[in-house]
């Protein structure tokens, strides 16, 4: 039987995903935790929502194939959360932006 060796860091960083934090700039993946879905709006008051009103809005999430917009924290490094446009299909990220900032592409 043959033992594998173990991967340099070079070779780690090769195939490593980096993503750009819009705050710190291009880190790799392992300092970035998912955050889900990006600009889904909190309903106002959540006391006066309906049960499946409240259960929509805490569960109910598009998975789409494509282009999605997602939440991504930037958790060692900044701690900052942003925003990422990310091809699905085949993990590329398109674009990062901030909180509050519109997707790159669209219009004001």
């Amino acid at each position: 039987m043959r033992r594998l060796q173990p991967l340099s860091r070079t070779e780690v960083a090769s195939h490593m995903l980096l993503i750009d934090c819009p705050y710190c700039g291009v880190r790799p993946e392992l300092e970035f935790v998912y955050g889900g879905q990006a600009h889904v709006a909190r309903p106002g008051d959540p006391a006066a929502c309906s049960d499946e009103q409240w259960a929509d809005f805490l569960y109910w999430r598009e998975n789409s194939k494509g282009v999605h917009a997602e939440r991504w924290r930037h958790t060692h490094g900044c701690g900052r959360f942003f925003n990422a446009l990310r091809d699905t299909t085949n993990d590329h990220f398109l674009a990062t932006y901030r909180v509050g900032e519109r997707p790159p592409g669209t219009r004001s």
